[in-house]
């Protein structure tokens, strides 16, 4: 059972490290040269549309979920103690580079999360009772 054991340990640190890494990374490097560095061009942009006011209603009450509070939400459902303590074993384990490397990542990976929500922004349809549905199963479907 151990040798079982370490041959799917071995497969799986090849796989993650000589497959997905590479292919991650590429694309990546693709979406941010061919959206135009999107995340660089629209930083002003981001800061506008999060001080943008929330339309209100004639008694003052919001319409809507502001921006702000939209960005705050998407970023607690993404940030967690995952996360903070894995930021703390990188920099313990392998120095101060380990962050000049994340937010390496973390700027290769943000044009394709952009080119993912631009997607599900572009392809989503809306259904009987008036809502819409989209993500990924819908832009990979068409």
């Amino acid at each position: 059972m151990d040798d079982v054991n370490s041959l799917i340990v071995e497969w799986g640190d090849l796989f993650w490290t000589w497959a997905v890494l590479p292919i991650v990374v590429g694309l990546g490097l693709y979406f941010t040269v061919r959206s135009g560095v999107v995340q660089i061009r629209l930083f002003p942009e981001m800061f506008r549309t999060l001080t943008d006011k929330t339309p209100r209603t004639t008694d003052g009450a919001p319409q809507s979920v502001s921006s702000f509070q939209a960005f705050t939400i998407s970023a607690a459902s993404r940030v967690g103690v995952g996360n903070i303590a894995g930021v703390g074993t990188a920099i313990a384990l392998g120095g101060p580079g380990a962050v000049f490397w994340m937010w390496l990542m973390a700027l290769i990976g943000a044009s394709s999360s952009f080119i993912e929500s631009s997607l599900a922004q572009l392809f989503k349809v809306r259904d009987a009772e008036g809502g819409f549905r989209g993500g990924p199963a819908y832009y990979m479907q068409r």
